[in-house]
């Protein structure tokens, strides 16, 4: 029996995309357009200064663009801080336990540029990225978030390994030494989750799949069984140590999970894991036209892992309150909304928000999504006032925008153009953002070469 690191090799050195390519590869696109988006609204959040500074002096050879800077960078460079961007407004899809695209778009985008990939190219990538990253987190029944792994820098890392190992077409034996060494290079801790380092994991994760198979191409070995190893990736990992290491990995490449997983677009920029009870809050204050002073309490009913994530109980800053289901709540009794206008130190703290805070109640259920183990079955959002009156949102499967619940081409849009003003508004002078990106991403399989993308 083939061994699980060998498959993975042997199906990103030479990947079939079972009999709906169109499908994955429109999914994948979908992938493309909303990272971009989100980077551009997000380049100029403090991190990416930060990272941008980190790099200042260490600018050779210039092989890829970072498209709102309008600068040459070398491409693990270019990737790092594209992806930081992505990642900093936590606006970014979700799917996997993580968010595969704000790993895989930047490490393409950069390696695609330099090899002068196409579309076509550069969506393929992509779907091989998915699928390693899918086949790898299908084997764990628990819930990394609760071991404390962050999945987007974690198996971000090997994502971004196998997209560019395919990009650059290297053979079975050297895909599985960069798969290898992306394995070590794999980190990113929920700790972090409320601060800065959480999108420095999504840029870690893209130039590391970059640098592992630059390492591989030098000649660097590294396990030929790595990730099926009791010393390796996936064990390693393992909240309980139940990870199925042994499973034949032989429907890669004929049942693409991409297209049973695909990818959900967040509505709100703040953790996937309040979604729910935002769609839900709003809806019930909207109808029933409820003021903040009319609320006595709110009382959530989340996922384990979901709670775990949402930390900070009164928010004092804005990425603060990213990671605050107490804050999701009180935003969408004041503002009824959840938006960019929101996420801010003022806002978190008004007093009409924060006093709402002590109000909000969270209760953890041990119930499982099978299609993503970091989420319960459902939520569910109860809203008392001061004057008797209840109000039940009942059971909440998916968020609007959720890969089963999805958002229409006109929403997809309507983000995209929002994030290209909220760019522009904070930097007037970015490069690319004109009005065809929507229209050449739109047909990015027809695209002959990445370097057309940003113009």
């Amino acid at each position: 029996m083939t061994g699980l690191t060998q498959a993975l090799a042997a199906f990103v050195a030479a990947p079939t995309f079972g009999s709906n390519e169109q499908g994955a590869l429109a999914v994948a696109k979908t992938g493309f357009m909303d990272t971009i988006a989100t980077m551009l609204a997000g380049h100029n959040e403090p991190v990416v200064n930060i990272v941008r500074q980190f790099f200042a002096n260490a600018t050779t050879p210039a092989e890829a663009p970072v498209p709102f800077l309008g600068t040459m960078h070398p491409a693990a460079q270019a990737a790092f801080i594209t992806a930081v961007a992505g990642h900093a407004l936590d606006y970014d899809d979700v799917a996997l336990s993580g968010h595969p695209s704000t790993a895989l778009v930047p490490a393409i985008l950069a390696e695609g540029y330099l090899l002068n990939s196409s579309g076509l190219d550069a969506l393929r990538a992509y779907v091989v990225g998915y699928e390693v990253w899918a086949e790898l987190v299908s084997r764990e029944p628990d819930q990394y978030h609760l071991k404390g792994w962050h999945p987007t820098g974690v198996f971000g890392a090997v994502g971004a390994a196998a997209a560019v190992a395919y990009l650059r077409r290297l053979n079975v034996a050297d895909t599985r030494q960069a798969l290898a060494i992306s394995a070590s290079l794999a980190s990113g801790l929920v700790a972090n989750f409320g601060t800065m380092t959480k999108p420095f994991h999504a840029g870690r994760a893209a130039a590391h799949g970059i640098e592992a198979v630059r390492l591989s191409m030098l000649g660097m070995t590294s396990a030929p069984d790595v990730f099926e190893h009791q010393a390796g990736y996936l064990n390693a990992l393992s909240k309980a140590g139940r990870v199925d290491r042994t499973r034949p990995a032989d429907t890669l490449g004929k049942t693409l999970r991409i297209l049973e997983t695909g990818l959900s677009i967040k509505r709100y920029p703040v953790c996937y894991s309040s979604h729910r009870t935002i769609d839900a809050v709003i809806k019930i204050v909207e109808a029933e036209n409820l003021q903040p002073s009319e609320i006595k309490n709110v009382h959530v009913i989340t996922g384990v892992a979901q709670a775990s994530m949402l930390r900070n109980h009164r928010p004092v800053t804005g990425l603060e309150a990213k990671f605050s289901g107490e804050f999701a709540v009180a935003s969408a009794i004041v503002a009824r909304d959840v938006g960019l206008s929101q996420l801010t130190d003022e806002f978190s703290t008004r007093a009409d928000v924060s006093g709402l805070y002590s109000k909000v109640s969270i209760e953890s259920v041990d119930t499982v999504c099978p299609l993503d183990p970091a989420f319960a079955f459902t939520d569910r959002v109860t809203i008392e006032t001061n004057d008797g009156r209840k109000f039940d949102s009942g059971e909440i499967r998916f968020p609007l925008g959720h890969a089963l619940n999805p958002i229409d081409a006109v929403g997809l849009k309507r983000k995209f153009m929002d994030c290209i003003e909220t760019g522009k508004t904070a930097n007037s002078a970015i490069k690319g953002a004109d009005a065809g990106l929507y229209d050449r991403l739109a047909t990015l399989e027809t695209l002959p070469s990445l370097r057309n993308l940003f113009k």
